[in-house]
């Protein structure tokens, strides 16, 4: 037996009852944005950095500023995205490190172009991680457990590999191959209108604009909330649960090639050891931008301002001529206050529903 249509509302109004064709104000869509109390963080942070310190409204100063927002930004993209979908990457900060290392040193010890080795780091690198992925989904361990063995191993490897092939803790130069001119062109410094400008801008860009658009307007995108918010309801409605986490972190191991190709390209040799302790860096921005560590919720803009707040906290006491060593309070006392304002206003948002 069919069921008769409830009869339209006068003048084309949704009918009463259905909350999903109500109209909703302006202000309550804002109230419900995740980044939204990121946003007031990261006002509150310029105001504050441009009374204290004098030199921080000075061009050069704000293109330090953005640059420095830029490194960590490219990275916290994917791993906002990997988050909402409900899961972590402790490996993230040496993943960069390791593709930086891959490139330079299959360029130097094959004799090739430059090239060559940029694209079979970018193999290696997708590779790890989809073997995160990979092993996060068959063995349904936590993804800390499982991403810190990786971050282990890959600490190891890039310090063993290095000492084994370059006798020391560095690589060896590859500023005189072919290609190199190119490449650093691509990965360190662009020209764009005359000027030239740090390659990792562009790519930060480019990422969020992909991430928000594949978060708000694709079906992927609504597969990464609905295994944030629940594996298990997810996978009863047919999302590929597996496949989705696979490839959240190979979007973060694609991040994690692009920022160590910056970091290779731009300083021309690599030290082993660098990148550990980043991966809490990306996080923190992450959590800054919205991000719940739960899983279901945040969005790649707020990743971005996040990061933008990270990058005029960490010059911005430079600029302030304060010790360095009071950025970590500053950084963590960040955190806190903006998990609470997130928390605050998606309370707010929900009440007024």
């Amino acid at each position: 037996m069919s069921q008769a249509a409830p009869p339209a509302a006068p003048g084309g109004a949704p009918p009463a009852g259905d909350e999903r064709l109500l109209r909703t104000s302006l202000p309550r869509r804002l109230m419900g944005r995740p980044e939204l109390g990121s946003v007031v963080g990261a006002v509150a942070v310029f105001v504050f950095f441009s009374i204290v310190a004098d030199s921080f409204l000075q061009p050069s100063s704000l293109n330090t500023v953005l640059y420095a927002a830029s490194t960590l930004g490219v990275m916290a993209v994917p791993v906002a995205l990997l988050m909402i979908g409900g899961e972590f990457d402790l490996s993230a900060g040496v993943m960069v490190t390791s593709s930086a290392l891959i490139s330079s040193m299959f360029s130097y010890q094959m004799t090739a172009n430059v090239w060559v080795g940029v694209g079979v780091s970018l193999l290696v690198t997708l590779a790890i991680g989809a073997f995160n992925g990979f092993m996060l989904t068959r063995t349904k361990l936590p993804s800390f457990i499982i991403t810190l063995g990786t971050f282990l191993m890959l600490t190891g490897l890039n310090l063993g590999f290095t000492k084994l092939i370059s006798g020391t803790v560095s690589t060896k130069s590859i500023a005189d191959m072919e290609g190199f001119s190119s490449a650093r062109t691509v990965f360190a410094e662009t020209p764009l209108f005359g000027a030239t400008v740090k390659s990792t801008i562009l790519w930060w860009a480019v990422l969020v604009a992909l991430a928000t658009w594949i978060l708000l307007r694709t079906r992927f995108g609504n597969w990464i909330f609905a295994v944030g918010g629940g594996a298990d309801a997810a996978r009863a409605v047919g999302v590929p649960v597996k496949r989705t986490k696979i490839f959240l972190y190979m979007g973060v191991a694609f991040a994690a090639w692009v920022s160590g190709q910056h970091l290779l390209f731009s300083f021309d040799v690599v030290q082993s050891g660098e990148g550990v302790g980043n991966e809490l860096t990306y996080i923190i921005a992450a959590v800054i931008g919205g991000c719940l560590i739960t899983g279901g919720y945040g969005s790649a803009i707020g990743s971005a301002v996040g990061a933008f707040i990270f990058g005029m906290t960490s010059k911005g006491i430079v600029y302030a001529e304060w010790n360095p060593d009071w950025f970590k309070f500053f950084l963590g006392a960040m955190l806190l206050l903006a998990t609470l304002l997130n928390a605050w206003v998606r309370k707010r948002a929900e009440a007024t529903r």
